[in-house]
């Protein structure tokens, strides 16, 4: 996992199934980037504690999916 400013980033182990991993955030209310072995999501800077643990959410779900 790493974070550049605005941009989170889960690298997997494996290549990401987008399919099931968009599902899987969109469940959960995120819109997230799957690519390659990478999930990524680009939160804006004005976020509450709720849409932080929201996002967190949909990015262990993707994680999980792909």
């Amino acid at each position: 996992m790493r974070v550049l400013g605005a941009v989170g980033v889960v690298q997997l182990d494996h290549e990401a199934d987008v399919v099931k991993a968009t599902e899987a955030a969109l469940a959960e209310g995120v819109w997230i980037r799957p690519f390659r072995d990478l999930i990524y999501t680009m939160p804006p800077y004005v976020c509450t504690d709720d849409d932080i643990a929201r996002i967190c959410a949909g990015i262990a779900a993707a994680a999980e999916a792909a």
